[in-house]
């Protein structure tokens, strides 16, 4: 099976049906593996069926490779038995920590990009790659506040990352967005300073504002907002097509409308396979 750059959606239990049974040029589906993470059952019956018609991709969420301790020996078991099942084309997770000494956090939290976390950082992703025995994606997150102690800034911190562990980068254009809006930085600049070469699948998705109107959310609860749709197309300009996927988790609307948003972004790439790339 071809797994060209195409685009995607999020796969939620309330399409699965509709996944299964829509074809579509290059269609394919991203999962959050931990919701699988059993050893039978209908979640893994249905997302099985979709499997033999789409490709998928394994998207982390729990593996919090900047705490400061290693990955958990059983999620990374666990994980390695679906990418063993399901073989997606991507398998991918966040730059982000969410676990400490036996306590989960239901967030992806920051942490100061210094020197002793890229080595903490590059230590983990190169123990779950050799726990998987393939390269992993790793994204960038969403940003709400100023964190003191860095001696990188973001995109220094994942291209040194990509060169110590191997890893490629799954940008959320989003995530770039709403960091952006909420700390004051250049998101066209920091997107043309990520290197082209690691950069393995983009995310789009919604966003929204906290209740105090000061704060642009991540929220994945809404369309992909224009400006998000407007630095896609730079990206695409400057480092040729990659998967793109539309993500979606919550006020889920109809599949049929998410499929909107995917036909946009596989129409941007198309126009980006057409164009010449920019040097």
């Amino acid at each position: 099976m071809n797994h060209g750059p195409t685009a995607g959606l999020s796969l939620k239990p309330e399409h699965y049906a509709d996944a299964l049974a829509r074809r579509a040029d290059g269609l394919w589906f991203e999962v959050h593996p931990e919701n699988y993470m059993s050893l039978g059952g209908p979640r893994l019956a249905w997302l099985e069926a979709v499997r033999r018609e789409h490709p998928l991709s394994l998207h982390g969420v729990g593996m919090s490779l900047a705490a400061d301790e290693p990955p958990d020996a059983g999620h990374l078991a666990a994980l390695r038995r679906l990418v063993d099942r399901f073989e997606p084309f991507v398998v991918s997770e966040h730059l982000a920590w969410s676990t400490r000494r036996g306590a989960y956090h239901p967030d992806l939290l920051p942490f100061p990009r210094s020197r002793a976390a890229l080595d903490r950082v590059a230590d983990n992703v190169s123990r779950m790659q050799d726990a998987l025995g393939r390269p992993v994606l790793i994204e960038n997150p969403a940003l709400y506040v100023a964190l003191d102690g860095h001696d990188f800034d973001e995109v220094g911190f994942l291209t040194a990352l990509h060169r110590r562990t191997g890893c490629g980068l799954l940008v959320d254009v989003n995530n770039v967005h709403v960091g952006a809006a909420n700390l004051g930085y250049d998101p066209a600049a920091y997107l043309a300073a990520l290197p082209a070469a690691a950069i393995g699948e983009i995310h789009l998705a919604g966003h929204a504002l906290d209740a105090g109107g000061r704060l642009l959310i991540d929220s994945h609860d809404a369309p992909v907002a224009e400006p998000v749709w407007a630095l896609l197309d730079d990206l695409l300009a400057r480092i040729g097509p990659r998967p793109v996927l539309i993500e979606r988790d919550d006020a889920l609307p109809p599949f049929e409308t998410l499929m909107v948003e995917r036909e946009r972004a596989a129409a941007a790439l198309a126009a980006a396979a057409e164009a010449p790339v920019d040097a």
